[in-house]
């Protein structure tokens, strides 16, 4: 909640609310359309006027620096609620300091309407044009949540398969905050391994974003494939999870809700980050962000304990928790009850810290070393046994998987790690924009179970195409 808003009543924080989000979502008016290399319309953002409010997210100390003469690029994007949280969701939201609004870019040939000003397509005027709901058919509902439902949906342009995420407007809200700091931050992100944002429709009762089709993700491909994935597809499904979080990163961007649910796999096997709901730039001077981020099982320990100090070391923590679920084939860390039950179940590999592991832990405002059973750190592979089957990759996952932040390995490192010392080298000299299976000899295996005929053309079944953006 903004720092302005503390000092008032709760009947008129309620309408200074309401009145920023209806201003945020009528911003969405001020649009006009590009096209992208690939045929759809390409989003523009342009940040709003941050009206004075500061939100809870106020003071941070970053644990990764900035350099001076980068520090201008970077952008503040904040936002709240998440528009596909699921109503059983562990993840809360809090008010955000500032937002962005969305403006697109049209020629001047074009028509403007009230609403939108929209890129026409070159056929003739009664073709489907992007910008447009009646643009693309839905074919079938993938998921629904508190605030968006997501369909599996075919463009009227090109032709191409879509997911289309129909965040659902509050006459007197307008658009969520996260729906606009989702679209600002997408724009932007243009990578193999980041799912791609077409196009953007906004009427008064819907915002839809249109985003590639990709059909499953990683917690459904490790359901069809229990007992651990392959470890060559391990390798592979790290390498492109460290090169998205790698890109997001040197642009100052934090993640902040890793979890396989948020991995896509495409039917070739591309791994692609999404669901950027969460997700916000680092800005400068730092700010103290909500420790109410990550879900439960892939949260770091700091974050559980209450540290709202952190930086991309927080990805990182979730990065370790997903290898090891890869490989073992079930989480890390299933903390079944409350975060203290987490927090124990941490402690029980890792060690329960102390003053000498981590520096500063002491101050946490939740850490009470009488709460806490007494546990020594232990190899890895006494907890995860799979470890041990695969060069170096006890030695990566306890470098991810370190409880004071500020040891964890980063993404940038992480790729340079001798596990992945067996890769063609051609695969670190990649463009932003190329597969990684765009090498020769680089492909998925065919995982325990599954017919060689059947692979690479529909291994994930009927019902298996859920995909959240």
């Amino acid at each position: 909640m903004c720092d302005l808003l503390d000092s008032q009543q709760p009947a008129e924080k309620l309408s200074r609310m309401k009145k920023l989000r209806r201003t945020l979502s009528e911003s969405f008016g001020r649009l006009a359309l590009n096209k992208d290399d690939n045929g759809f319309d390409e989003i523009c953002v342009t940040k709003m006027s941050t009206r004075n409010c500061q939100g809870m997210d106020s003071v941070i100390k970053p644990l990764d620096t900035i350099p001076e003469d980068k520090k201008v690029r970077v952008q503040r994007t904040q936002s709240t609620f998440d528009p596909f949280e699921k109503p059983n969701s562990q993840v809360k939201r809090v008010h955000s300091e500032n937002n962005a609004c969305i403006s697109f870019k049209s020629s001047s040939t074009e028509k403007e309407s009230p609403k939108i000003r929209r890129h026409s397509s070159p056929s003739s005027p009664t073709s489907p044009k992007f910008g447009k709901a009646d643009s693309y058919e839905k074919l079938e509902k993938l998921g629904e949540g508190s605030y968006a439902t997501v369909y599996k949906g075919k463009s009227k342009v090109n032709g191409k398969l879509v997911a289309l995420k129909v965040i659902r407007l509050q006459e007197e809200e307008g658009a969520p905050f996260t729906a606009i700091r989702e679209a600002s931050l997408l724009k932007g992100l243009k990578h193999a391994n980041i799912v791609l944002l077409h196009d953007i429709i906004h009427t008064k009762e819907t915002l839809t974003l249109v985003f590639e089709f990709v059909h499953t993700d990683l917690c459904q491909y490790m359901d069809k494939h229990p007992g651990g994935l392959h470890p060559d597809n391990v390798k592979l499904f790290l390498f492109q999870l460290l090169r998205g979080l790698s890109y997001i990163h040197q642009r100052y961007i934090l993640h902040r809700d890793l979890k396989p649910q948020n991995l896509l796999i495409s039917d070739t096997g591309e791994l692609k980050l999404a669901d950027f709901g969460l997700a916000r730039a680092k800005s400068v001077p730092s700010h103290t962000y909500s420790n109410e981020v990550v879900t439960l099982w892939y949260r770091p320990p700091d974050v559980l304990l209450g540290s709202t100090e952190y930086s991309t070391c927080l990805d990182m923590w979730g990065v370790g928790c997903i290898f090891v679920e890869m490989i073992q084939g079930v989480a890390a860390f299933p903390g079944m009850k409350d975060i203290q039950d987490q927090l124990e179940r941490i402690f029980l590999v890792l060690g329960t810290p102390n003053e000498e592991s981590w520096p500063g832990v002491h101050a946490l405002p939740h850490f009470k070393p009488d709460r806490f059973t007494q546990y020594s750190a232990k190899n890895l592979r006494q907890a995860w046994n799979k470890l041990s089957y695969m060069d170096h990759a006890e030695d990566l996952a306890s470098k991810l998987l370190q409880c004071f932040p500020k040891n964890r390995l980063s993404a940038q490192a992480a790729l340079s790690h001798e596990y992945f010392s067996d890769l063609p080298p051609r695969l670190w000299d990649l463009t932003d924009m190329s597969s990684i299976f765009s090498v020769s000899n680089v492909r998925l295996q065919v995982e325990a179970g599954e017919s060689t005929k059947a692979f690479g053309k529909n291994i994930y079944g009927k019902g298996q195409s859920h995909v959240k953006h």
